[in-house]
């Protein structure tokens, strides 16, 4: 297996990348997270967004903070506009 580190020790982001028959593997050191891919970008992309799902980063409700940074109001939409379903 490679490693980026030079010294066998961890250290802050790392990411380990190796091949394995058709496949590339890579694994973010500090949070275990490892996907594949056809390629080393495909893999390492792969990675960035296993990461980001893993650390709550994507795949969550903005918070009213965020909301506000954005310029979205506690509520752009009134519910009388909503279908059924979604109210």
């Amino acid at each position: 297996m490679a490693s980026s580190s030079r010294d066998g020790a961890s250290h802050d982001a790392e990411i380990r990348l190796w091949r394995e028959d058709d496949w590339w593997i890579a694994t973010d050191v500090e949070t275990g997270v490892t996907t594949q891919g056809a390629s080393r970008a495909t893999a390492l992309a792969n990675l960035d967004e296993a990461v980001a799902l893993h650390n709550d980063e994507i795949g969550r409700e903005p918070t009213e903070a965020e909301r506000r940074e954005l310029g979205i109001g506690p509520s752009e939409t009134d519910d009388d506009d909503l279908p059924d379903v979604l109210k």
